[in-house]
């Protein structure tokens, strides 16, 4: 009798999960970003400290990465759910904590950013773990990408909602209580949720997968892994990097803190849109590295534009438009990339490329933040402050990978979807 495939309705109820919590470890993190001015003021701090509660937490992604890997590969994606549940509960209410406290205690707000960095890995790096899970061929890009979009979603929320609501340094404590409230909301049901289905999706699904350690090994040495991971690392680095210093960016030119919020807003509604268009398509269509070679060249191309756009003569608008492209580039290629990865490198467990390429990119982020604000113009700059050699910075290393992913199944090279052809009962080449 052949095996019976289906999927379940309830794969829904934990989709819907990685999303709430990919919401708010977003917003958490990028808390203070777009009030880093307000920020300082309230914790009687630099701007330079404020940015470190952005680069701590990345560098708490990048601490938790092995074990996330492993809870992923050994344990599926209900453990990892369960950390990530459990570890934001408990920093939003240090952080709080620390806001509470007379005249701020800057310390234990990092103390609590830090929980959340590493409860951030458990969620971000779940949706390729989780769609292969509970989807089949025909929903796994469109789950990865609603469940991964809904990080930069979150991001989105707090560049917008914390600008309105921490107007004045004594807002501060406010802000983090509401963030704190509906964090512990998001988190409640993934106490609630199921481990894994009663039966498999799809026949990829039911095969047998390499083994952690030697999976790790192998794609080490393949090279279109590389070729994916750096320019993936790259990308998801600069981005990080903009939305924490989006502000700073912006304000030496005279843009308010709401306007820089704006701007965030704009760059992640745009690539949210973007991605709900592009992820059903390759869903439908499974063309992945063709769209890999159109968007690249889109995202390079938006990051020269906001070498030039906060000082163009025609005030923020430049700004606002090099976001969307940005974001509408950005949103589209990244569960098609997370999606490839996993294509490519079957019967490779699909968590660990993710956390690898996620880890990376972590890493890198906040590498680049401390690089673009070492390169940020003291106050003789033209104008005082201005990020403008930042800029270039980013846009000349994202412009010099951009090669990587485009070579892909170049000179002489064949790269086979293997879980797809798996699926369609093909016969993999060895």
């Amino acid at each position: 009798m052949p095996p019976t495939y289906r999927v379940y309705k309830r794969r829904f109820w934990g989709l819907a999960q990685l999303v709430l919590l990919n919401v708010v470890v977003s917003w958490d993190w990028l808390t203070f970003s777009s009030i880093s001015t307000t920020t300082a003021s309230y914790f009687n701090v630099s701007e330079s400290a404020v940015n470190w509660l952005s680069t701590g937490f990345l560098f708490a992604f990048c601490i938790a990465s092995p074990f996330v890997i492993w809870v992923l590969n050994k344990g599926g994606p209900k453990p990892a759910i369960l950390i990530t549940a459990t570890l934001l509960l408990v920093g939003n209410w240090l952080r709080y904590a620390g806001t509470k406290a007379n005249g701020g205690i800057f310390g234990l707000v990092m103390f609590g950013q830090i929980l959340i960095g590493l409860a951030q890995p458990f969620c971000l790096c779940a949706p390729t773990r989780y769609s292969d899970l509970w989807f089949s061929a025909k929903g796994r890009t469109s789950a990865t990408a609603l469940a991964s979009l809904a990080n930069p979603l979150g991001a989105a929320i707090g560049q917008l909602v914390d600008s309105m609501w921490a107007t004045d340094p004594s807002d501060i404590p406010n802000m983090v209580l509401y963030i704190s409230i509906i964090s512990t909301v998001a988190c409640i049901p993934a106490f609630f949720l199921p481990a894994e289905p009663p039966t498999p999706p799809s026949a990829s699904s039911s095969g047998p997968r390499t083994p952690l350690i030697p999976a790790m090994r192998q794609l080490c040495v393949t090279l279109e892994f590389w070729l994916i991971v750096a320019p993936f690392a790259v990308y998801v680095a600069f981005f990080n990097s903009v939305s924490s210093l989006l502000n700073q960016i912006l304000s030496p030119y005279g843009f308010s803190e709401t306007e820089a919020g704006i701007a965030g807003a704009i760059l992640i509604v745009v690539g949210l849109v973007s991605a709900a268009i592009m992820s059903p398509v390759t869903d439908r269509w499974k063309h992945y590295l063709g769209s890999i070679r159109i968007l690249v060249p889109i995202i390079v191309a938006s990051y020269i534009g906001l070498v030039f756009a906060p000082s163009s003569s025609a005030g923020i608008a430049p700004t606002y438009v090099v976001m969307a492209l940005m974001g509408a580039s950005s949103f589209a290629l990244l569960p098609i990339t997370l999606e490839y990865l996993a294509e490519i490198t079957y019967p490779f467990s699909p968590e660990v490329g993710s956390t690898l390429c996620w880890t990376g990119g972590q890493l890198l982020g906040a590498c680049c933040i401390l690089i673009q604000d070492a390169l940020k113009d003291g106050q003789d700059g033209n104008p005082p402050g201005n990020m403008r050699r930042a800029l270039i910075f980013s846009c000349v290393l994202c412009a010099a990978v951009a090669p990587l992913p485009m070579s892909i199944g170049l000179f002489g090279r064949k790269v086979q979807r293997r879980r797809w052809d798996v699926d369609r009962g093909v016969e993999l080449a060895n």
